[in-house]
This record gives C-alpha cells, sequence and structure tokens, in this order.
C-alpha cells in the first residue's frame, strides 16, 4: 500500500512540475471526417506518428498517417459517436499498451484485461508498440535447436532458437496443431510461449487454452487474442505488442516462442483500414507498405548476444494450397524456412500433413546434434527419392516393377508411415533416431 501511495504522490509531483512548465497546454484539432475505424483531423500540426490522442472524451485512438493538411487517426477504443467538429486533444505521448507478468497462464487482450476473468490486471506496465530494431551486432549466430517433438521436422526440417519458420497450407490442414504441439514440447525447457490470435472467435481461442491447460503448458503460456469482432485496428496493433513483450523478456534473457495466428488475417485487416483511410492500394488492393508491415515484425525474431532469443513461428492460411500469391511469397521472403501443409496429404491420412517436397529450413543441420544430421539427412534423402517416384508410379502395379524398385518403394513408404504422429504426442531426439536405426544398418550392409 505503501508504494502504491508514493506512486501517486509522484504523480502529483509530476502534474504541479508540468503546471511549472506550461506542459501541461495541449494541441487540439477538430474531426473533419468520420471513416469507418479511423478519423480524419485538422488542426494537430504539432503531432507524431503514433502519439495518443483523444477524441472529444467519447473515443482513443493514436496517429496512423501525417498528411500536408490533416492528419488520421486509428480508432482503438470508441465510447460514443463521434461527430464532425469533435475536439481532438493530443496526449503529448506515444502510444502504448498495457502488460502484466501475471499474465502468464491466461488470455488478455493488449489493454491489460483478462478476457476469461473479465477484470483488469494489476501492477501494469506500458509497452511501446514498437521500438527501434535490435542492431545487427546485437544479433548471434542461431545455432541452438528448438524441438517441436514432431519428427518430421526436427528431423528434417529442423528450427533453431531465434528462427522465424512459416507455417503455410489451405485452411483445416493442421497448421494451428503443429504451433499448439510446439508450445506443449516446451515443459521444463526454460522456455517462455506467447500465442497471438488474431481475428478468431472466442470459442476457438478458449478450446485453444483448455487444451494447452490440459497438458500443462498454460503455466509458461500467455494467449494474447483479439477477437474477429474488435475492431480492426486492435487487431493490426495486437502482433505487434505481443512481440514488444517477448522483446522486453529476451533482453531479460529469456527464450521466447511467439506464435502468431495468422499473419493472412492480419494483413486483409492493415487492407481495411488501409482502404478505409483512403491510403492508394497497390497489387490485390493491399497498401504497398504491406511488406514494410509485416517485416518491421518479423525482424524481431533472432538470437539475442546475452543469451535470450525470439522464436517465431508465424501462420498463414492458403487458399487451393496456392503458396505464390502476394501475401505468402512476401512473408516467405521474410522467413527462415516455412513447413507447407498439404489438404491432399491430409485428405490421405498423412499427419503432420508435411509437404516434405516445398518444406524448407534455410538453417538446417546447423542447429541439430551430430547424430541427429547425420541420420536426418539420409531420411529426407530416401524420403525425397520415394515421393517422387511414387507420384510417377503411384497408379502402377508394384508387381510388375524391377525388384531394386520395389525395394525403394516398401523402403520409402516405412519411412513415411515412421513419419506420422498424433496430435499432442511429443517424441524425443532418441525416439526420433531409434525410429531410423534400421536405415544406417541398412547403409553398412550395403556399402560392404
Amino acid at each position: 500500500m505503501k508504494g502504491m501511495c508514493d506512486m501517486e504522490l509522484n504523480k502529483v509531483d509530476k502534474k504541479v512540475e508540468d503546471i511549472k512548465n506550461n506542459d501541461n497546454i495541449y494541441s487540439v484539432g477538430k474531426v473533419i471526417k468520420v471513416n469507418p475505424y479511423t478519423v480524419i483531423v485538422s488542426g494537430l500540426n504539432d503531432i507524431t506518428y503514433y502519439e495518443e490522442v483523444n477524441v472529444a472524451d467519447k473515443a482513443k485512438g493514436f496517429v496512423f498517417a501525417v498528411g500536408k493538411n490533416n492528419i488520421t487517426i486509428s480508432l482503438v477504443e470508441v465510447n460514443e459517436k463521434i461527430n464532425p467538429g469533435d475536439e481532438v486533444y493530443s496526449l503529448k505521448k506515444q502510444f502504448k499498451c498495457l502488460f502484466s507478468m501475471d499474465s502468464m497462464g491466461k488470455v488478455i487482450d493488449i489493454f491489460g484485461n483478462d478476457l476469461i476473468a473479465g477484470k483488469k490486471f494489476d501492477n501494469l506496465v506500458e509497452v511501446p508498440v514498437e521500438n527501434d530494431p535490435i542492431p545487427i551486432m546485437d544479433r548471434g549466430l542461431v545455432t541452438r535447436e528448438f524441438l517441436t517433438g514432431i519428427t518430421g521436422i526436427d528431423m528434417l526440417y529442423p528450427i533453431g532458437r531465434g528462427q522465424r519458420q512459416l507455417i503455410i497450407g489451405d485452411k483445416k490442414t493442421g497448421k494451428t496443431q503443429i504451433a499448439l504441439d510446439a508450445i506443449v514440447n516446451q515443459k521444463d525447457k526454460n522456455m517462455v510461449c506467447i500465442y497471438v490470435a488474431l481475428g478468431k472467435t472466442k470459442k476457438e481461442v478458449k478450446d485453444i487454452y483448455y487444451e494447452l491447460t490440459k497438458r500443462g503448458a498454460a503455466s509458461y503460456t500467455i494467449i494474447i487474442a483479439s477477437f474477429n469482432d474488435e475492431l480492426p485496428n486492435r487487431t493490426y496493433l495486437t502482433p505487434y505488442a505481443s512481440l514488444s513483450i517477448a522483446e522486453s523478456m529476451m533482453l531479460d534473457s529469456y527464450d521466447v516462442l511467439v506464435v502468431i495466428d495468422d499473419l493472412k488475417k492480419h494483413a486483409d485487416v492493415y487492407r481495411q483500414i488501409s482502404l478505409a483511410s483512403k491510403k492508394t492500394p497497390g497489387r490485390d488492393a493491399y497498401p504497398s507498405d504491406i511488406f514494410y508491415a509485416h517485416s518491421k515484425l518479423l525482424e524481431k525474431g533472432c538470437q539475442h548476444k546475452d543469451g535470450g532469443s525470439i522464436t517465431i513461428l508465424p501462420i498463414v492460411e492458403t487458399k487451393a494450397s496456392d503458396i505464390t500469391d502476394y501475401i505468402s511469397t512476401n512473408i516467405i521472403s521474410i522467413c527462415d524456412g516455412q513447413l507447407v501443409l498439404s489438404s491432399k496429404n491430409f485428405a490421405k491420412g498423412e499427419k503432420p500433413a508435411l509437404n516434405y517436397g516445398l518444406s524448407v529450413s534455410r538453417l538446417g543441420g546447423n542447429v541439430q546434434s551430430p547424430e541427429m544430421k547425420k541420420i536426418g539427412s539420409l531420411v529426407r534423402s530416401k524420403l525425397l527419392e520415394y515421393l517422387e517416384v511414387r507420384d510417377i508410379y503411384e497408379l502402377a502395379n508394384i508387381d510388375e516393377m524391377s525388384i531394386e524398385l520395389q525395394n525403394r518403394m516398401k523402403e520409402g513408404k516405412v519411412i513415411l508411415d515412421k513419419l506420422g504422429q498424433y496430435k499432442f504426442s511429443p517424441k524425443s531426439k532418441e525416439e526420433m533416431i531409434e525410429l531410423y536405426k534400421f536405415l544406417e544398418v541398412g547403409d553398412t550392409d550395403a556399402n560392404r
């Protein structure tokens, strides 16, 4: 209680000091146009980008764009209808979100609210939406392994702590499930997990929360959500605030996993806001800075020289298995690899439904142990060879093939079958290596 009283006294002292220095005089503008999620304001000539404003005590927002004669205010909270002529006050401070460390194991939003209990957290601290980029000299090499517990990923397309690995595929192919498996597998591995839910329904987020809680993952996981019925501006801000929280943890030497589910919805929300604020549309009606919007977000993923790291697993939903669309290619070029999921494989019952031919990890064996690297490269080469042959001879009669080809097909099928895994059934490295010991024996016999 004493600490809180001291804090209140400090606030009063600061107010008195502001009055003495004339810092309590705020700029005032007027609303000249009201758009669905933004307002156009004239008269605020000394305001800066991302500065917080109050719209006639009816709404709260921040500076989204600065024009020659007016500014665009992005609204994050609206309590009453805004009308042209309403006064807008600059608050002389950067717009910030709120966060409490008591959020661990909870579903929260970016304003310090517990969305399950319906109350605001205590001990809130302000979190900037954007920070300066982490300098290159403060970034280290990504060499430590990040294990998902999924054989097809950890053995064939490994991920390192500090890597940005995209999960991409059609709707209902298991993208979110791979991310949840990765979170569950971080138990007792000194990893803080942040699951960012964008544009999902309350039921979807609750189901994810209960699944993680049931498996003991809630103790090290924070779910930061922006639901599908909220203002688009809040959804747009959510991943930026989440990465700022992750960044502050990384600078305290924590390893952090951030799952962003999903960035396609984030891009669509940004397009929605931009079109409503009359920004010039570009390809597919997305604003011209959509690549920058995602690159400045994903660049936060890194291994810091002080020991902490941020590993990012962004998720992107495609249509008709097209990974060459505008948003997908943008994000693929930003990330350090991609896990491509196939609806065709999912329909066949191959789970996880990874497309092993299109999936890539640009770090490869740099983050694997020597034994895992050795057997992983052997499994990958034999598997890809089998998949290529299978596509050609899929409808052929196996009895009409040569003995050598029959053996390759049988071995390839065994390799593929052993990659199958049920959800929430992680495997250790030792179990994965044991699965494919028979290949090493076969190779030794062949070399003799």
